[in-house]
């Protein structure tokens, strides 16, 4: 008897357990009911539905209504991370409830723009299931509300609970972010997220007209580079936010999938290669110069790849391709800065941003963090940043260049040492002004000096302290010429210089005097003491006009006959001598055969 009575306890036990179990059970399928308040306008709807993956995508909305497959799912986890690929598909149950005090629309949003396919289905008013479909598979003009992601209306006529199902196609491992928001909230969203979609290409359009403007201004090809990435990232922008499938190509659906992937790796190739031109690194790292270029390189072939490849390896191809741009970049940018290199300091400024918002972008791709306002919207702003500051790093850049072809340029047409004019455009400029003395008879005065003791300071001190009495020479002449003056380095030691409108010698001998007096006074503190010893020989056009090339050679062979201790270290060449004009016309006959002229 107390063996029975034992085992009756024991069954009424299992029983009590299993009753309590299967009621666990129920009540973690329960189907949750989301009251939508307009004191609550946005409603994240994630953890709220029963959800349930179909492998095979076979399932029909009748057999989802009807419960077929209502054991086989479960409350939705938060947050979820689904791998569907090409052939499941992601079902979803909600029941929804508007308040008695409710007075706004209400709309089911899915705000992830790269979405595959999403189908809503909901009951009209004679009970029969209607279905909404949007999604990059899909023309954004054929969705029930075009916009930058899908979002369908809410069938609320009355206060009772109504049953929508969602079905969800997508390629890649993703999180799948769903609302319920008011139309008056979706209203002010709206124009928040374009205010920053504009602020972004707002500067963007500005920059690529800047770009372009310079390009043509200085003609330079840099800026022609730079107007051509600030025009690729914009497409990026404009796709991976939606806007281009709304505005630009709302009507081809297959273009719309495939683009996007295509200017992300077009994007992520061009941001490679403007941060390796910035930085310069090819002389001090040329393997890892050549490994950049490459992978720069690739991003068109790879974007190729991407049209003909499936959209499952296309989309990891992209993960990669970005990471690997990622850290190529990034150890660019700090190799310059490392040397001390101001543009360097200004692209790790500008790209560290760009790396971490397109890091987050590659996480997103592969599943590993879930869909949010900043990893959608953190690549937009980080644009915002990183494109200004390529444009500060290029004009330094640039400025730099020009400064060293404007060096190359002055040592093509200047001395090296002195600064002074070089030789042959010295007597480009002396030919000129002959031809004008010639013409209008324009007066001026050419003038060279010779340092004498050159060769001696350069015999006993070396060549350092010789060129330093070259330059000392140079200041020194240039602080008794007038600023019209021309100056030029014709020899070794030797300076030419032209006077304009100097028609009296008293004007040179003074200026010559003055030179000679400078050099022969020691300069305070200079070991060696060396003076500097000048002859000067000259020429007045008005007195003496020759060619060019003549005039030089005349004046240097008056240089040259001057003995070194001269006391006579000023001359000029002598004048001209001019033929008197004769009184009477000459007639061409002799004397006497005007005298035996018949009368």
């Amino acid at each position: 008897m107390r063996y029975a009575a034992s085992r009756g306890i024991g069954f009424l036990t299992a029983l009590l357990l299993a009753a309590f179990l299967s009621l666990l059970g129920t009540s973690s399928q329960a189907q949750p009911l989301v009251v939508l308040d307009d004191n609550a306008p946005v409603t994240d709807l994630q953890a709220s539905s029963l959800v349930w993956v179909d492998v095979n995508a076979g399932a029909t909305i009748e057999q989802m209504a009807a419960g077929d497959f209502r054991r086989l799912m479960s409350a939705a986890r938060t947050p979820a991370h689904y791998t569907l690929g090409p052939e499941a598909a992601l079902w979803q149950h909600f029941r929804f409830k508007r308040s008695a005090d409710s007075r706004q629309d209400w709309l089911l949003e899915f705000p992830f723009p790269m979405l595959d396919q999403v189908t809503v289905f909901q009951r009209d008013r004679t009970g029969r299931w209607t279905s909404q479909t949007a999604g990059d598979t899909v023309a954004v003009s054929s969705w029930p509300e075009p916009g930058r992601y899908a979002q369908f209306h809410l069938a609320l006529e009355d206060e009772t609970a109504h049953d929508v199902y969602v079905r969800i196609a997508h390629v890649t491992p993703a999180h799948f972010p769903v609302n319920a928001i008011s139309g008056q909230a979706r209203s002010h969203q709206l124009q928040f997220d374009y205010m920053v979609i504009g602020v972004v290409f707002g500067t963007l359009l500005l920059l690529i007209v800047a770009g372009a403007g310079q390009s043509w201004v200085y003609r330079d090809w840099a800026y022609g580079w730079y107007a051509i990435y600030a025009t690729i990232m914009a497409l990026v922008v404009a796709t991976t936010s939606g806007m281009a499938g709304h505005l630009l190509w709302s009507n081809f659906a297959d273009w719309n999938n495939a683009i996007q992937g295509v200017l992300g790796l077009l994007g992520g190739c061009a941001a490679l290669l403007v941060v390796r031109k910035l930085c310069g690194i090819a002389g001090r790292h040329r393997w890892f110069d050549q490994t950049v270029y490459a992978t720069g390189l690739a991003g068109p072939l790879l974007a190729f790849a991407y049209i003909g490849l499936d959209r499952q390896w296309g989309v990891h191809l992209i993960g990669a391709y970005l990471l690997v741009i990622v850290v190529l970049g990034l150890a660019t940018a700090y190799t310059t800065w490392r040397r001390h290199d101001v543009v360097g300091a200004w692209v790790l400024a500008a790209f560290t941003p760009l790396a971490l918002s397109t890091a987050l972008a590659a996480a997103r791709i592969f599943g590993w963090v879930p869909t949010s306002w900043l990893s959608q919207y953190a690549f937009m702003l980080s644009l915002a940043v990183e494109v200004p500051l390529l444009l500060v790093a290029l004009n330094i850049r640039s400025r730099e260049r020009h400064g060293v072809e404007a060096r190359e340029q002055a040592m093509a047409s200047q001395d090296a040492l002195t600064g002074l004019l070089a030789r042959h455009l010295f007597e480009d400029r002396l030919k000129q002004v002959v031809s004008r003395a010639k013409r209008h008879r324009e007066p001026a005065a050419v003038v060279y000096v010779e340092l004498v003791n050159y060769g001696y300071v350069k015999r006993n001190y070396g060549i350092a302290v010789a060129e330093q009495s070259l330059l000392r020479s140079v200041i020194k002449l240039r602080r008794i010429m007038r600023d019209v003056d021309t100056a030029g380095r014709v020899d070794e030691a030797c300076f030419g210089l032209i006077m304009e409108g100097v028609s009296s010698r008293e004007v040179v001998t003074a200026m010559a005097a003055r030179l000679i007096a400078a050099g022969l006074m020691p300069l305070k503190g200079l070991k060696p003491e060396v003076i500097l010893q000048f002859h000067v020989a000259a020429v007045l056009l008005s007195e003496k006009l020759m060619d060019g090339p003549e005039l030089s050679r005349a004046l240097e062979t008056t240089l040259a006959g001057m003995a070194a201790r001269t006391r006579r270290p000023i001359r000029f060449l002598d004048p001209e001598l001019t033929r008197p004009m004769p009184l009477a016309m000459d007639s061409g006959f002799d004397e006497a055969d005007v005298h035996n002229q018949p009368a």
